[in-house]
């Protein structure tokens, strides 16, 4: 089984945006999906999810709406904005420039 690692700063917003780029989620749904979608690796906190939602909901970035889920029970739906699909191809980019600068350092030979 992988060890759960601490999320970087700002990642859990693009984890977020990028799970609700497929679809309206409930809350619970988005943590299933990021935890899935890491292997188990990541498992985020109510308290950190919900922050993140209300944060990004400020922004303009998520809408959301009261409906049903899968379970029966009453939950609040988050949605994606054109906002929040532009702030999401955004980070997205800035991910993978970071992601890789990483990597080429992390590869870089030992200097004599």
């Amino acid at each position: 089984m992988p060890n759960e690692l601490d999320l970087f700063q700002g990642t859990l917003d693009i984890l977020v945006l990028r799970a609700l780029s497929h679809g309206p989620m409930h809350g619970y749904a988005v943590a299933r999906w990021i935890r899935e979608g890491s292997d188990g690796t990541f498992r985020i906190l109510d308290g950190a999810l919900y922050t993140s939602l209300h944060r990004m909901d400020e922004k303009g970035w998520i809408d959301a709406e009261w409906g049903t889920s899968e379970r029966g029970k009453r939950a609040r739906f988050y949605e994606l904005t054109p906002a929040g699909r532009a702030e999401l191809q955004q980070r997205a980019s800035r991910w993978d420039r970071y992601v890789s600068a990483v990597a080429l350092v992390m590869a870089a030979p030992a200097r004599a």
